[in-house]
């Protein structure tokens, strides 16, 4: 349990029990067959399919929304497992604005692009709510290969391998998988327990064994793991996170905004969930408007959420960060924290204002500052954990295209590795690819 149930200012229950309910429900209701059908109808279908291009997964989209216009959403559904087997969460967490709803020419051309985000959730709903699992497994091969993280990368990967006839074994440090699908998100994108009925029906494809509570290097190495199966897929994420380097960092009140998400997220009762009157968020991504919003949800009064470069430079959407706006976020930016001062506990965050400069983003040497009872630090994760054999790229796993590392018969994928945004797709798309090469490799060797 985090040091704020001791902090002066940071209480449960500010708002009415009934309240929570409602202000952590899904952010958009499902849409019924016949809203489906008004949606699909304003796609164009477009011959070169702009969208599936955004796509990381290249789900065909035009295929889909026919499928739904057409009154088949299970087909639909299966169009868009076929390349992205949690096309479920992905409906509801990517940044649909800068991917496939982005690319629309109804966007180009009108402002306001088909839902395709909303669409992808009507269909893939649909044949989940249903509990029915398309997918058949092969004739077994006989080969086992070790998955290690049970977020999307590993899900991904487990599950195209399962397809294939191999024998998985998922090996996650929680209690829960999904990774960050469970931890990391704003409880109001995955509501109603989502993320684990995805991760249920996922598994009904047989031939996956999930051992939970199990941590590469210290309930087992690298060797170890291949000297007990056929292949390893790395899927660890990014455990890590960075620190402000600042006075006062640990004083009671402050503390890492994904320790917070995972909290909340992992709470029966959000009554019982401490938040301070006056919180500041040090971040511009995702983490740090899931962690601003869900402040103001909570019942905090002043949330304000800075970040050291101007907006366009931010990694959030600009739909997040009008989401967080409308939610009575205040949103400061060209400001980087200089100092956190408390006495024991957190009380205000000291700010200087930024502007570019020949290094950087370098202080004008105007400051201010904000009252704080309560401060949540988003300012990016760094990879732990990673085997010392494996060859970095930068501060991340080096991989080839198909997710080869410099190890033989290991591969990785996901946030743990360069060349993607950290987006749930893409790491969906990084672990699918991967269980292609690792059965493609098994299958040769086993030739």
């Amino acid at each position: 349990m985090s040091n704020s149930l001791t902090t002066p200012g940071i209480v449960p229950a500010r708002l009415n029990p009934d309240v929570y309910a409602e202000h952590f429900d899904d952010l958009y209701p499902d849409y019924d067959p016949h809203e489906a059908m008004v949606a699909a109808d304003r796609c164009y279908f477009c011959h070169d399919a702009p969208c599936i291009t955004a796509c990381p997964t290249e789900i065909d989209i035009p295929l889909f929304i026919r499928q739904i216009q057409a009154g088949q959403p299970e087909a639909a559904a299966r169009t868009i497992f076929d390349q992205n087997i949690l096309g479920g969460m992905c409906a509801r967490v990517c940044p649909t604005e800068t991917l496939c709803e982005g690319a629309c020419v109804r966007e180009a051309a009108e402002g306001k692009p088909v839902e395709i985000g909303r669409l992808q959730r009507y269909a893939t709903e649909t044949l989940i709510n249903k509990n029915a699992h398309p997918y058949m497994r092969a004739e077994p091969t006989g080969k086992r290969v070790a998955v290690v993280g049970a977020g999307p990368a590993g899900l991904a990967c487990a599950h195209r391998l399962a397809m294939h006839g191999h024998d998985v074994t998922i090996l996650d440090r929680r209690e829960k998988p999904g990774g960050l699908n469970e931890y990391g998100i704003a409880a109001y994108k995955a509501a109603h327990g989502f993320a684990q009925a995805e991760v249920d029906w996922l598994m009904q494809i047989g031939g996956i064994t999930l051992r939970q509570g199990w941590t590469l290097g210290t309930d087992g190495t690298l060797a170890d793991l291949q000297a007990e199966f056929d292949a390893v897929f790395l899927g660890i994420g990014l455990a890590g996170v960075n620190a402000l380097g600042l006075e006062g960092e640990g004083a009671l009140g402050a503390r890492d905004a994904v320790d917070f998400i995972a909290e909340l997220r992992q709470t029966d009762d959000l009554s019982t969930l401490p938040v301070g009157r006056h919180v500041v968020v040090i971040g511009g991504g995702m983490t740090a408007v899931d962690a601003a919003v869900q402040s103001r949800l909570l019942g905090a009064e002043h949330v304000s959420m800075v970040y050291r470069r101007g907006r366009d430079a931010m990694s959030a959407s600009d739909y997040e960060l009008n989401h967080a706006a409308n939610e009575g976020v205040k949103i400061i930016t060209n400001a980087m924290p200089i100092a956190i001062h408390a006495n024991g506990a957190v009380r205000e965050v000291e700010f200087a204002y930024t502007h570019a400069g020949e290094t950087g983003m370098e202080p004008t040497g105007e400051t201010f500052r904000l009252k704080a009872d309560q401060v949540f630090k988003a300012i990016g994760q760094t990879l732990v954990g990673a085997p010392d054999s494996l060859a970095l790229g930068g501060r991340k796993i080096k991989v080839e295209p198909d997710g080869r590392t410099s190890v033989s018969g290991v591969w990785a994928g996901g946030d743990c590795t360069g060349g993607g945004e950290d987006l749930t797709v893409t790491a969906v798309a990084q672990g699918r690819d991967a269980a292609e090469s690792i059965h493609a490799s098994l299958m040769k060797s086993g030739a």
